[in-house]
């Protein structure tokens, strides 16, 4: 599977949209937003965003992330990362966040990039320490159906950086 990133357009936000299954998966996206996922929400969201970023497979979008935090010289953060059911398992998502992270380190000469998981999300947390996140905070918030959760918060590095 051949994969190229781009920038979303209005075009793609309903597609976006669809690849949220249910309740946990929104809010392992989108904490803040209600399901299910209306165009409305994520447009907003990305209207106050930086660089959303789509992922393409055989001209099919397959991912989608963004950043809520993007400081010149700092700190980027990674946010609402999502993958296609049907890409999932792929490749794709890693695809997705090393172009997230190249663009952190290319375009906003980051010192680092920072990307948030909660606890019961395994994917992403089998995934992120894979591609050199490490956790550093745990910070506790409240699940969709009012159950303590932990969102674990991990950073990279540039490479050769500590």
């Amino acid at each position: 599977m051949t994969l190229q990133s781009r920038p979303v357009t209005a075009d793609d936000i309903k597609t976006i949209c669809s690849f949220v299954l249910d309740v946990r998966e929104l809010f392992y996206m989108f904490p803040k937003a209600r399901y299910p996922l209306t165009e409305a929400q994520l447009s907003g969201a990305i209207a106050q965003r930086f660089d959303s970023t789509v992922i393409e497979a055989e001209n099919r979008v397959v991912g989608f992330a963004n950043f809520y935090r993007a400081e010149t010289g700092g700190v980027c953060c990674i946010g609402n990362v999502i993958v296609a059911q049907e890409a999932r398992g792929k490749g794709v998502a890693t695809f997705l966040v090393e172009t997230m992270t190249a663009l952190a380190f290319d375009c906003y000469d980051a010192t680092e990039v920072q990307i948030s998981c909660f606890n019961e999300n395994t994917a992403g947390l089998l995934l992120y320490p894979k591609l050199g996140f490490l956790p550093f905070a745990v910070e506790e918030r409240v699940s969709p159906d009012h159950r303590r959760t932990a969102l674990i918060h991990m950073r990279r590095g540039r490479v050769g950086q500590a």
